[in-house]
Parts: C-alpha cells; sequence; structure tokens
C-alpha cells in the first residue's frame, strides 16, 4: 500500500509512540486525523509540544476510546487506522483492572467494529510484548505462548484476539503489530529509562528503582513509528501479528549503569519495594525476534542503543522537557 494522499487516523495520538508516529505520517505524506483522549482542559498532550505549522497539518478530534459512537464518528471517511490508544501502566492495572478492560479490550472492539461497518483499508492493532510474559524460549517469535503476567497484559492479550477474531470472521484488514520496549523522548516517567534519566539530570545521588536482573528488548522510538509504517506499506501483513524488536537484550541494571556513567558517575542504585512487582508477575525475560518483520516488510532499525540513549538523554536535558517531569513522585 502506497501511504502518500490516505486519509489516516491514530488513536493514542497525544500519547509517546502516537505523536512520533503522527510525524512520520506527516513525512509520508499523509492526511492524518489525530484522536485525542478529551478532557476539561483541551490538552492535546504531546501535540500541544508540536510548532504551529506542523499542528496547522492535523485534523485533531478529541473523544474516548471506550465511546463506540465517537470511535465510528472519529473514523468516517478514513483509509488507515494506526490504533494505538491504550492504558498501559502495569502498576495502575494492579490498582483499576477494571478500566483496562474497558479502553484496553473494549476500545479495540470499537475500533474493529467501526472498521468493518465503514470498509477501512487496513487496520493496525497495537500490542506489547508483555503479552509474552517471561520469555519460554528466545528469541520470542510471534509464535510464542501467550501469558498474562499482570492485568495489562491480560488485557492486551484479549484486545490482540479481538482484532484477529475480526480479521478471521469477517475479513477486516487487521494486523497486530507488536512493538518490544519502546524507549524515547516524551515518554512516561512511569518507564525505566526516564525514572533513571530524570533522577540523574535532577542531581540525584541515589537512584529508587526496583529489579535489577529483568531483561529488556529496547527499541528507539523513532524506529518503532518506522515499524508502524512499513507494516502498514507491506499486503503480507495482513492478518498475521508482527513483533518489532531489536533482536537484543539488556538487564535493567545494567541499563541503569550505562546511563549513570554518561549523565553522573556518582550515583548509586538503591532498591525500592514499591517499584517490584508481585513475584510471579514479574516478566523476567523479553528477548524478541525480528525474524518476521524483516521477511515482511523493508524495516531495520536506524538506531543502536546507544545512538537512541544519547538522543533521549539529550531530549531531557533541555530544562523546558524535564520540568514537565514530578521527579520526587513514584509513578505508577
Amino acid at each position: 500500500m502506497e501511504l502518500k494522499n490516505k486519509k489516516v487516523l491514530i488513536t493514542g495520538a497525544d500519547g509517546f509512540i502516537g505523536s512520533h508516529l503522527v510525524e512520520k505520517l506527516l513525512e509520508e505524506g499523509c492526511k492524518v486525523r489525530a484522536f485525542v483522549y478529551y478532557n476539561s482542559f483541551n490538552s492535546w498532550g504531546w501535540l500541544d509540544a508540536f510548532p504551529k505549522e506542523k499542528l496547522a497539518q492535523l485534523e485533531i478530534i478529541a473523544g474516548d476510546i471506550r465511546d463506540p459512537h465517537g470511535v465510528k464518528n472519529a473514523m468516517k471517511d478514513i483509509e488507515v487506522v494506526f490504533h494505538l490508544a491504550a492504558l498501559i501502566a502495569i502498576p495502575y492495572s494492579y490498582h483499576s483492572p477494571d478500566t483496562y478492560i474497558d479502553t484496553n479490550v473494549k476500545g479495540t472492539l470499537n475500533i474493529v467494529q467501526a472498521a468493518k461497518e465503514l470498509g477501512v483499508e487496513r487496520v493496525l492493532v497495537t500490542s506489547t510484548s508483555e503479552v509474552y510474559g517471561t520469555a519460554l524460549y528466545v528469541p520470542i517469535d510471534e509464535k510464542h505462548a501467550r501469558q498474562g503476567q499482570s492485568p495489562y497484559s491480560a488485557t492486551k492479550i484479549g484486545a490482540d484476539y479481538i482484532a484477529d477474531s475480526f480479521y478471521r470472521s469477517f475479513g477486516v484488514p487487521v494486523t497486530v503489530v507488536r512493538p518490544f520496549n519502546t524507549y524515547g523522548p516524551r515518554q512516561s516517567a512511569r518507564a525505566v529509562i526516564p525514572t533513571i534519566i530524570t533522577q540523574l539530570l535532577a542531581g540525584k545521588n541515589e537512584i529508587k528503582l526496583g529489579s535489577l536482573h529483568p531483561t529488556r528488548d529496547l527499541l528507539f522510538v523513532k524506529d518503532t513509528a518506522k515499524g508502524f509504517i512499513e507494516i502498514a506499506k507491506a499486503d503480507a501483513t495482513i492478518g498475521e501479528e508482527v513483533n518489532i524488536a531489536m533482536q537484543e537484550e539488556i538487564s535493567v541494571g545494567d541499563l541503569a549503569q550505562k546511563l549513570i556513567s554518561q549523565i553522573n558517575g556518582k550515583a548509586k542504585i538503591i532498591t525500592d519495594e514499591q517499584r517490584f512487582r508481585p513475584e510471579k508477575s514479574e516478566v523476567e525475560r523479553l528477548f524478541g525476534s525480528n525474524k518476521k518483520i524483516k521477511e515482511l516488510t523493508n524495516w531495520k532499525p536506524d538506531y543502536t542503543l546507544d545512538s537512541g540513549l544519547a538522543e533521549t538523554i539529550k531530549w531531557f536535558s533541555e530544562a523546558s522537557n524535564l520540568a514537565r517531569y514530578k521527579i520526587d513522585i513514584y509513578n505508577i
């Protein structure tokens, strides 16, 4: 599929990955409609940080992914949907699992139901590497078992299967896109890399972290956005689940030491028990296979871990960006 001049909708456009995908799709020459979460402050999330000339290229619609009528209205005249809207914080899913079912499962149902009724050409539904749970083998490919080790991951497993069922039952042209651990500018402070960087840049000499031994496959956000676009372009991905992964792993502890050495070599890591997941809920190892995405699309990463972290540190080092983060609060 050629994306240039296509009318595309991005749900979750106000978020971390969504805002980067908006920028990439504008560069592709798409006509972009951004679906953002309605709020009384009229905040458009990270889109508010865009320059006026970039915002002028967007059609912005505020709504709620849980509302089927609003979702269907937002999808009218749309040819390609990138569905990213979701609740993603794992600790908060322990606290409020009902909201995750409503947002992640029913929200995805609203998207694929509207796509079926409106005849949308392509639907890309965003999954997560968390659906795999702790690796049973590596690298983790798309055939790996699903393990709902948190309410969050369980709802994403449900959303993936809802999307797949609409492809199998009704021929809705769905692809489930499964990024591994994405990081970069604009990421929420609930994630480990912003947690470490913001504490270090604030001059903290004691960096509070949870478990240090789990490993993650870290993917720079611009490579994630590029993955979505290459998957959308490839007709061979319709009806498929596709990982976006670096096929590399690093432990949280080694990652923290890497960042400490670059920002403040005197800092030490201290354990903060409230940051630990329940024992059976912790995903001990994520190390993804990128074989399928490389076979079906033209995707390949542009960033190494070191170059991605350098760009991320640079962004957080700007005072106006760092000021957006509440460094002394543990974000669940």
